[in-house]
């Protein structure tokens, strides 16, 4: 038998291979006689499990990616062996790996590659980066920027056509908002789009107008149209290896699994490329968008939610109801402060609405749809009741993507109706500067963790990266704390526990994706995913709980993080 301490904890080789069939173990914790030899233990952890049959453990046995023994370390060290792997944890925390319930790993990971990163703090700087690609940027083609925040720069200004212009005159560029409903663009992509300060905004969308010129900020629809003319500036390869770069960030953050929110054929191309090839590093659950050709040939094919493996699965289908939380354009019954005007966006009306989610629900689809304003969600709410009365389907758990504003007759619907809300988690900390829009009265209800815990219903994690960040330790200090960076606090009423915030990220996640029987938590029979934590959440300062360092993550039993492992 070989022990490794906390030290040789960090460069060991773990790697285990991926496979099922085994014996479980007792809920006390005693291993089963009929066990089979386990590749790997891990002794002296303090385990939260998310099994309240055995809340907190400290040992468990892994063999072919599974976990087959959770116990004391008094009982799991028996079923050790010559050729078994023992890690010492020395009393680290371990928890089960942590779910996104809804990001746009994909998207952000090709971005990441071949765009220009404008997540920067001033408008000179953002200037400064899209000049440099230009640069070194054939005539005619596009410069793209993704990844900005218009609430974070120095200037106290968002950036406009005029800046985009004064650096980049020769080219056309298109800077993406980070909640990926707006963007601003220059005088020569709107040239080349024939856009002009008369044209008539479309159904849905917007082109902003100042004193009779275009301020070069296009939201929702408008965006789309605008989009149409910008190339993906990426090719198959670069895609798959986008996937593989993603990976590798969200595992050292702790994420072993991830449901992609918005998937279309590059992205299922990119994902089986990158599981084929061994550089995926993540679990994946695609949530196909709506009329796209992938949801169309799925469809006809007769394949629904559910189809795949445990390492990539075909998922629910997604709608989009209104606009951005972040970019002050989601659909609200009252306007926003200092806009009495302005209630927000939608981008689809009841009919259709109610039209897309029929078709879905009786092709035995799982359903998310976008709907971040109290307008939004009551539409899909009534879309939901009307295909549940008219064709019920039991356990169908369609979802509402965002729901970011509620109220309490709101929550009594989502609960009777068996919906799974997925509100963004790191939100209330990163984006503190937008709340001002909102106020305080909302933000009672915005991002409403505690008061969905409060009703019963099944709340799951969602970053929606790019959005928001992806880190769930960040996300957890901020549903626990409700303070933004500034240490300024939204809605403390809304305020939940360490145990709930770990609920959220890990049983709830995989319910959200019908996976809690394989995931979610650190119990015999299912997946050996968890990560190891220097610190407990529960003990440290919850104003540092994002600072935590992330020591290890492990997928299917194979080490993914530290990457030279």
């Amino acid at each position: 038998m070989k022990k490794l301490t906390r030290g040789e904890f960090l460069g060991m080789s773990a790697g285990l291979a991926a496979g099922a069939g085994f014996s479980g173990c007792s809920r006390g914790g005693q291993a089963e006689s009929s066990i089979v030899s386990p590749e790997l233990i891990l002794l002296n952890g303090l385990i939260y499990t998310m099994d309240p049959g055995l809340p907190v453990a400290d040992a468990f046995a892994v063999k072919n990616g599974r976990l087959i023994a959770v116990g004391s370390s008094d009982d799991i060290k028996n079923l050790s062996h010559a050729q078994c792997e023992v890690i010492d944890a020395e009393g680290m925390t371990i928890a089960p790996g942590f779910i996104d319930a809804h990001s746009h790993p994909s998207a952000y990971g090709v971005a990441e590659l071949v765009h220009v990163d404008v997540n920067l703090p001033s408008i000179e700087e953002i200037k400064k980066v899209l000049r440099r690609r230009a640069a070194k940027t054939p005539p005619g083609q596009w410069v793209i920027g993704f990844k900005y925040d218009d609430t974070k720069l120095s200037e106290g200004r968002p950036i406009n056509r005029f800046d985009l212009d004064e650096a980049v005159p020769d080219h056309p560029v298109v800077v993406g908002h980070r909640g990926g409903h707006t963007s601003v663009y220059n005088s020569k992509a709107f040239q080349l789009a024939g856009v002009t300060a008369r044209t008539p905004s479309p159904e849905g969308g917007k082109f902003y107008v100042e004193d009779g010129q275009l301020t070069g900020l296009a939201a929702e629809t408008a965006d789309e149209k605008m989009r149409e003319l910008v190339p993906s500036g990426s090719t198959r390869e670069q895609r798959r290896q986008g996937v593989g770069l993603i990976s590798e960030m969200m595992t050292a953050a702790g994420l072993t699994s991830v449901t992609d929110a918005n998937v279309r054929l590059e992205a299922m191309e990119s994902y089986q490329d990158a599981y084929r090839s061994g550089e995926m590093r993540f679990r994946v659950y695609m949530m196909i968008s709506g009329g796209s050709s992938a949801y169309k040939g799925l469809r006809s094919a007769g394949v629904y939610t559910g189809f795949g493996d445990e390492y990539l699965r075909a998922g629910g289908v997604k709608f989009f109801v209104d606009g951005s939380a972040s970019e002050r354009t989601m659909r609200m019954s009252t306007p926003f402060i200092g806009r009495p005007d302005d209630y927000g966006i939608l981008v689809m009306q009841q009919e259709e609405l109610d039209e897309v989610v029929e078709e879905a629900h009786r092709a035995k689809f799982q359903i998310g749809i976008h709907a971040n304003g109290d307008v939004a969600i009551d539409m899909v709410l009534k879309a939901y009741e009307r295909v549940q009365k008219e064709w019920p389907l039991t356990d169908f758990r369609h979802r509402i993507e965002h729901c970011s504003l509620v109220n309490p007759e709101l929550l009594k619907r989502i609960k009777a109706i068996g919906a799974i809300p997925t509100p963004f988690y790191t939100y209330v900390h990163y984006h503190g500067n937008k709340w001002l829009h909102y106020g305080e009265d909302k933000m009672r209800w915005m991002f409403a963790h505690g008061s969905f815990l409060q009703h019963g219903i099944p709340v799951a994690s969602a970053s929606d990266y790019i959005p928001g960040p992806f880190e769930p330790l960040m996300a957890i200090q901020s549903m626990v704390t409700r303070k933004d960076y500034k240490d300024r606090v939204w809605g403390p009423n809304q305020r939940i526990s360490v145990d709930q915030a770990l609920q959220v990220c890990t049983v709830n996640a995989a319910r959200a994706s019908f996976e809690e029987e394989i995931k979610g938590s650190i119990s015999a029979g299912k997946l050996a995913d968890f990560v190891v934590l220097a610190e407990d959440p529960h003990t440290v300062d919850p104003d540092r709980i994002k600072e935590i360092e992330v020591v290890r993550t492990v997928v299917g039993g194979k080490t993914v993080y530290p990457k030279s492992v």
